[in-house]
């Protein structure tokens, strides 16, 4: 049951946890991109902009949401743009491991934090795997995967 004693973790979940799980998520798209000659931008949250970092822009509901858009591949390849769209959530489970290999090795403490962490890497990575169209008939990771591969066409941005 959720009590007033909840709250707390629920704002560190909310406003901290999920941003940066949605940043490693991003961030592997990025990366992965521009490994492959992309040009990249790149957002976390919606509304107005509060600030750009690079080719990073912070939106005031940076909790909400997430994307990453490319263009101009060096090698645009069908398995480069798979690479990209793959990206966020093989970054999600890399952090994962490695917060339980630091974990396992006593580097890091077994805390709630790193638990909901994981947790919330776990959600991201079934609902950016799991192939669907959002509101705005942009694809999930999923589908632009499949899409990719079956029509040979890549859409942004990616989530």
């Amino acid at each position: 049951m959720f009590t007033l004693s909840d709250l707390p973790m629920f704002l560190i979940n909310f406003f901290l946890i999920l941003p940066i799980v949605t940043l490693v998520h991003e961030a592997g798209h990025v990366l992965t991109a521009r490994l492959f000659g992309g040009k990249i931008k790149f957002c976390i949250g919606t509304g107005e902009t509060l600030f750009h970092i690079g080719a990073l822009e912070v939106k005031k509901k940076y909790f909400m949401e997430g994307w990453c858009q490319y263009e101009k591949l060096t090698y645009n390849k069908t398995w480069a743009h798979v690479a990209i769209y793959l990206a966020g959530s093989l970054f999600n489970l890399s952090v994962i491991l490695i917060i339980n290999l630091l974990i396992n090795l006593d580097v890091l403490p077994a805390a709630l934090f790193f638990y909901q962490y994981s947790y919330f890497s776990v959600y991201f990575i079934f609902f950016s795997l799991m192939p669907y169209r959002n509101d705005a008939g942009k694809p999930s990771d999923g589908l632009a995967v499949f899409d990719v591969i079956r029509y040979g066409k890549a859409e942004d941005p990616i989530d």
